[in-house]
């Protein structure tokens, strides 16, 4: 599969822009860092959220008002949480920290990528807390600004299956490098959104494909590569491990190597208010003409003609 894809000044600024993409995803808790987390759920589809700030205050967050995701759509606004940071006065005008009756059941849904807590609620639905650092430098470069690094809390409600995160791997610069494409979907239908998410303007319905590299030329360990948004209409994405000529703005520097490693992953935020979702492998061997021409099929069925991939092809 000779693809060669072009990475322009424009498309590599925009990708590495993400620091604050999907800022307003209804799901992230706005405290990071945290500690001592705990989750109680009760019988009014309430959740209260305990933990240590980061500056060692008790906090309590009561979430209401959201479950699974609706399709993509301009026009119908996506799930989102009701969250009371003041534990019940937003809501209630007291505090019901210490009232609130958790009929929390022991978790027995899918499995969750970076758990912290979860349970399954009186009305058969599932809700749990996940956390990550979403927020980090790519290429490999380690945190230099205030914000990245930071280690977010995700809070989730939903019932039945998680979104589905399908990828694949593929030779790519004539083979000489390796590349990813894949596609997020949920309840048999593409999660994407009608705007690229910034710091200033936020797109409930857009999520993006965080790409980690392990023990790669970055250093050891796993290293933000790069990170891509969902395509509108298809939910996909594609990618290729290839160096940059150049640190883009803001950066100090960025190592002029491919970040291929021994193994890759992609992170990726539900749709609404649904879990995170994780697909992970280990790098490609040698050339293989079967492989790749296997690869080339699945392309086609999961991204076809798709102009934001035209370089890929």
């Amino acid at each position: 599969m000779d693809r060669r894809p072009v990475l322009t000044a424009l498309a590599v600024a925009a990708a590495l822009s993400v620091w604050s993409g999907a800022a307003q995803a209804s799901d992230r808790l706005s405290d990071v860092n945290v500690s001592d987390v705990s989750l109680q759920v009760n019988t009014r589809g309430e959740a209260l959220i305990t933990y240590h700030t980061h500056a060692g205050a008790l906090r309590h967050v009561l979430a209401w008002g959201a479950e699974n995701a609706v399709p993509p759509s301009a026009d119908v606004p996506q799930q989102a949480f009701q969250l009371d940071y003041a534990g019940g006065w937003r809501k209630y005008k007291r505090s019901i920290s210490t009232s609130f009756h958790g009929t929390c059941r022991t978790y027995d849904g899918p499995p969750l990528v970076d758990p912290v807590a979860a349970c399954d609620a009186p009305d058969g639905s599932f809700w749990a807390i996940q956390s990550w650092q979403r927020v980090l430098p790519l290429r490999g470069v380690e945190p230099f600004a205030p914000g990245q690094g930071a280690w977010e809390l995700h809070l989730s409600h939903w019932t039945g299956p998680l979104a589905t995160l399908e990828v694949s791997q593929q030779w790519t610069y004539g083979h000489s490098l390796h590349g990813l494409f894949g596609r997020l979907r949920y309840d048999d239908s593409p999660v994407y959104g009608f705007r690229t998410p910034s710091s200033t303007k936020g797109d409930r319905n857009a999520r993006y494909f965080y790409i980690d590299t392990f023990n790669s030329a970055y250093g050891p360990g796993w290293r933000r590569d790069g990170a891509k948004v969902t395509h509108r209409g298809n939910g996909a994405f594609c990618y290729s491990f290839a160096p940059l000529a150049a640190a883009p703005a803001g950066y100090p520097s960025v190592p002029k190597v491919s970040g291929v490693g021994e193994r890759s992953r992609v992170t990726v935020m539900g749709p609404g208010v649904t879990p995170d979702v994780q697909w992970e492998g280990d790098t490609l061997g040698a050339y293989d003409a079967a492989a790749d021409k296997a690869s080339t099929e699945l392309f086609d069925q999961w991204i076809g003609d798709d102009p934001a991939c035209a370089a890929e092809r």
